[in-house]
């Protein structure tokens, strides 16, 4: 698959899996915009990369910021014309531990779903038009396993007392999300899948995951360049697929 003409965007990229998709998808010869909240730390990021030869730009996005996502979407325009790719990476846990479920506060559902959910909505829906104009354009969302509802139900999985509600229901709506469009997006060059990228080291979590970061990109970025054959609508972790 030629690449190297490819235009992507990963939201939430200042750091961590986020950073890591942006390094890999650049090694493959994609031209990646690396997007964060705030603009110096982006531009860091992406001169790092670019010293290693990597096809990486910086752009600006908060995507809690309807007028940030308005304007990175004009730049987009401006400079390329078009996306080829889109991760919706950008996430956060707000939960507090130590809370039961039916303790945590409104603030904390109100903030995970601005940033999991509304964020994601509103990024895709702002670089939907850009996306129709790629040959065959790529959604990826950010999900993970926390958002499987069958696997919460089942007393015998591995995820059965990870009960983050916040964070776990964000999840299950960008799982929701992902399937609904898929069906606007079913007779057009747009592919879109869910994904979970792996109990990861990373700041969230504070590095008590079981995978290193480049693990954590590696589903984001296969998903990112599947060809026409590749699935519509799916929810992912490396080649395994989820139950919803």
């Amino acid at each position: 698959m030629n690449t190297s003409s490819k235009i992507a965007l990963v939201t939430g990229a200042t750091r961590g899996i986020g950073r890591e998709t942006v390094r890999q998808l650049a090694e493959a010869g994609v031209h990646t915009l690396l997007a964060g909240r705030n603009r110096d730390r982006a531009v860091e990021a992406a001169l790092q990369l670019q010293a290693q030869g990597l096809p990486v730009e910086a752009i600006a996005l908060d995507v809690t910021d309807p007028a940030s996502i308005a304007a990175a979407a004009s730049d987009v325009e401006q400079r390329h014309g078009r996306l080829d790719i889109l991760i919706n990476n950008a996430g956060i846990l707000a939960d507090e531990t130590g809370k039961k479920v039916s303790e945590q506060t409104l603030d904390a559902w109100r903030t995970t779903f601005d940033t999991n959910l509304f964020g994601v909505i509103a990024v895709t829906q702002a670089f939907l038009p850009l996306l129709h104009k790629s040959a065959a354009g790529r959604i990826v969302n950010v999900s993970s396993i926390l958002g499987s509802l069958a696997l919460h139900q089942d007393p015998a999985s591995p995820i059965y007392d990870f009960k983050l509600p916040a964070y776990n229901v964000s999840k299950s709506a960008v799982n929701a999300w992902t399937v609904q469009l898929a069906y606007e997006l079913r007779d057009s060059a747009i592919k879109v899948n869910t994904i979970h990228p792996g109990y990861v080291k990373t700041d969230m979590n504070a590095g008590e995951g079981e995978l290193e970061v480049a693990d954590g990109a590696r589903t984001s970025v296969r998903l990112a360049l599947i060809d026409d054959n590749g699935p519509q609508g799916g929810y992912y972790y490396l080649e395994q697929v989820l139950p919803w």
